[in-house]
């Protein structure tokens, strides 16, 4: 499946956004999708995780800010990013994830990202 992001954009600190990743197909079956972020001379991580059950999970710097959801129906995972600062500044990538010996891991391929940049 091919996935592509968008709705990054450039907001002011405190402010918020909505990215939506939609696959080429059906994510009706696939148990694990997440969204991965970039930042400039960074590594990417992975700030989000949602299964198929509904179980989210995210990383500690974004908890009680970001919000991950999926609309099998749309073939869509969204993140919806409030209180957005500017360490939030990132290229954003969503991805099928594989679970192995407890952590999650990129399955698919990269598509090419949204960027979101967060003014001071």
């Amino acid at each position: 499946v091919q996935l592509v992001e968008s709705g990054g954009g450039l907001v002011q600190a405190g402010g918020s956004l909505r990215l939506s990743c939609v696959a080429s197909g059906s994510i009706f079956s696939i148990n694990a999708m997440g969204w991965y972020r970039q930042a400039p001379g960074k590594q990417r991580e992975l700030v989000a995780t949602i299964i198929s059950g509904g179980n989210t999970n995210y990383a500690d710097s974004v908890k009680g800010r970001f919000t991950i959801s999926r609309d099998n129906a749309k073939n869509t995972v969204y993140l919806q990013m409030n209180s957005l600062k500017p360490e939030d500044t990132a290229v954003y990538y969503c991805n099928v994830l594989i679970k192995n010996s407890g952590s999650y891991y990129p399955r698919g391929s990269w598509g090419q990202g949204t960027q979101v940049t967060v003014s001071s």
